[in-house]
């Protein structure tokens, strides 16, 4: 029997969510039952596995499960970035190996491609638009890393607009920037209101229970999934819970629990829109890992999101929310003095699955259990995308991602405590202080 002692618990004030339409949440399960397939974990993965799953095998019911509210946890939770193009940090020019950004791109375009056909079949509320994004900066090492960036997209072969910062404010309304890259491929969004609509509408034949922590498994011939109200017997399981799925006794010591955390703005009023200025809608990533992502959205509002922390205990800590809303308030003050009284509405942590090797696991991981985990912060197409294809490979389809999510699976082994502990926390205040204007 593998207990589950730790499960989602995030704080209550994620902008998306709550302004994201509205929707009835699903029961919780309650009383003893068996099906043929369960899928834990009702974020990107979990959906895009479910669906597929029960599209593939139309007879039997497939059964989803989420500890909270759909819409509400991790999936929730990001900046809204389904972003095309590999972005491997740890690579010279971001690109890296040709082949892998290759498969990488191809990956994360089928994620998009899923998605995006999604929407407009069912018409999912969530403002998606092929906006693109722009990747700024403005310190030198900011313009060093576009600079590298810009040659690996050269390799790759992937179109981009260098632009400097004088012309940066007719796009974004900032003169804070002194240069961006501007790639076409991103698509923005409202991601609480997608993975709401995702929900919706799944096929008849998946049957979705909220609110439902499972606490204790056991594997063998079924798995025997308990939560507090109840068991549900499953011939087949997979795992679609990000970090959390190292809590059911896999992959233990290879996921990072980070903590990222944003905020969101009340709406500008038309005054403010017209001292803004810039186009209506984008998305700035910064060229530091460790700066701030912007956000005008649908609404009129700014998102800001940057500082981490790290949460083994994957928790949300309000004191990290506390402190963070003031960097915040500062990051933007520096970016919009245009805007001194513009508030915000909320602040919010989400999590972030991170591997030391930055690989994610796909695959089986014990008889009749399968997991696609950890997507190191490209949760919206990775997510999407592995999910949908652990479900073919589960049904006996093959396709060339597939085996290359195969070859390429597999995080590596963490250090030991104290050691990882401090190692990380380390990492995380260095990075973040020598961001400078970055954040």
């Amino acid at each position: 029997m593998q207990k589950i002692s730790v499960t989602p618990q995030d704080d209550a004030a994620c902008g998306w969510y709550h302004t994201a339409p509205a929707r009835q949440a699903r029961p919780a399960h309650r009383g003893d039952r068996h099906v043929r397939w369960a899928v834990i974990g009702a974020g990107f993965t979990g959906l895009a596995a479910a669906r597929q799953l029960a599209l593939h095998f139309p007879q039997d019911e497939v059964v989803l499960i989420d500890a909270q509210e759909v819409g509400f946890g991790t999936s929730g939770r990001n900046a809204g970035f389904a972003i095309d193009l590999p972005h491997d940090i740890g690579a010279d020019d971001y690109i890296g190996d040709i082949t892998i950004a290759r498969n990488t791109l191809k990956l994360n375009r089928m994620g998009q491609g899923l998605l995006h056909a999604l929407v407009q079949q069912h018409q999912i509320d969530c403002h998606m638009r092929a906006s693109g994004k722009y990747q700024a900066a403005v310190e030198d090492r900011g313009i060093a890393v576009l600079e590298a960036y810009r040659r690996g997209l050269d390799k790759l072969g992937e179109p981009y607009e260098v632009i400097a910062g004088k012309d940066l404010p007719a796009r974004i309304g900032t003169h804070f920037y002194r240069q961006a890259l501007f790639t076409p491929g991103t698509m923005l969004l409202q991601p609480s209101a997608l993975v709401k609509g995702l929900a919706d509408s799944l096929p008849p034949n998946v049957t979705l229970y909220e609110n439902t922590a499972i606490t204790e498994v056991d594997y063998g011939s079924q798995v025997r999934l308990r939560h507090a109200q109840g068991c549900i017997r499953a011939d087949k399981l997979v795992l679609a819970n990000n970090a959390f799925g190292a809590r059911f006794g896999f992959l233990q010591r290879t996921v990072l629990p980070m903590y990222l955390y944003a905020s969101l703005s009340r709406p500008l009023t038309e005054a403010e829109q017209q001292l803004l200025g810039g186009e209506a809608f984008w998305g700035v990533i910064p060229a530091d890992p460790y700066g701030s992502t912007v956000r005008r959205t649908h609404d009129n509002r700014i998102l800001m999101r940057n500082s981490f922390s790290f949460n083994p205990c994957q928790r949300s800590k309000p004191a990290c929310l506390a402190r963070f809303a003031r960097q915040h308030q500062q990051s933007f003050a520096r970016r919009f003095p245009m805007l001194p009284d513009v508030s915000f509405d909320y602040t919010w942590s989400g999590s972030l699955a991170l591997t030391r090797n930055h690989n994610g696991f796909f695959g089986q991981l014990a008889p009749n259990v399968y997991g696609a985990l950890f997507c190191n912060g490209l949760g919206i197409t990775r997510g999407t995308v592995t999910g949908s294809l652990l479900a073919d490979m589960i049904a006996g389809k093959r396709h060339e991602l597939m085996e290359f999510l195969l070859a390429t699976s597999g995080p590596s082994r963490l250090p030991p405590e104290p050691f990882l502990s401090l190692g990380v926390n380390a990492t995380l205040w260095w990075g973040q202080r020598k961001a400078g204007l970055e954040s």
